[in-house]
């Protein structure tokens, strides 16, 4: 479980594409100290194993797997060497819990449709796909690309967030662009409320994660 605080601007340093995987290699010293084979990250929001720890003069390394299915179904299948990403380590036992409840499992990808500058921070419009919209709420939480985030206005087909200086300086959505895509999971807590009331019509949502749910 993560909580949506991003720890660390990581960077993809190699891709191996494996056939119906890819083994991506991402550096980033803070998420894998300490960190060993078997440990959960989350990747841009999508929750990944670590295969290996990789130590370089430059700084840590560590490799991840994920399967065809997480690169069609999360933004990850779009980055290559060089691409920035949003690197969290599960919240410990204990632990504050910054952010909101993050599971890692990404419920679909949206684009970024729009920026508008404002003095002290920056408004962010995002598509939001179709059967995603009943989960989103005005004030209500949702995670982009990893990042726990206050939805500000929200749309049939979009959503607005508001991101301060130290969200632009220390994540991606600093550098994003109009056009880009954005991994997104909407609020579990939303999802379980539905199903306990019977109203999911008994539609299966789509999840990207490279962690086995029992």
């Amino acid at each position: 479980m993560f909580t949506g605080i991003v720890e660390e601007l990581g960077e993809i340093v190699a891709i191996e594409h494996l056939g119906d995987a890819s083994r991506f290699q991402v550096r980033g010293p803070v998420v894998t100290e300490g960190a060993k084979h078997g440990d959960s990250i989350a990747v841009n929001g999508v929750c990944l194993t670590v295969v290996d720890i990789i130590g370089d003069a430059e700084g840590d390394r560590f490799s991840a797997d994920v399967m065809a299915e997480t690169l069609e179904r999360s933004s990850l299948g779009a980055l290559g060497v060089g691409s920035r990403v949003n690197l969290e380590r599960p919240m410990a036992l204990g632990g504050r819990l910054g952010g909101h409840l993050v599971q890692g499992h990404v419920d679909g990808t949206g684009t970024i449709v729009e920026r508008k500058l404002s003095e002290h921070w920056e408004i962010v419009k995002i598509s939001l796909p179709a059967g995603l919209s009943r989960y989103v709420v005005e004030k209500g939480s949702i995670t982009v690309d990893g990042i726990s985030l206050t939805v500000v206005d929200a749309g049939p087909d979009y959503f607005t967030v508001s991101l301060i200086p130290t969200t632009l300086a220390l994540t991606t959505l600093g550098v994003k662009q109009a056009g880009d895509p954005v991994n997104l999971e909407v609020d579990v807590l939303a999802k379980y409320v539905e199903r306990l009331l019977g109203r999911d019509g008994g539609a299966q949502n789509d999840e990207a994660t490279d962690e086995a749910t029992p």
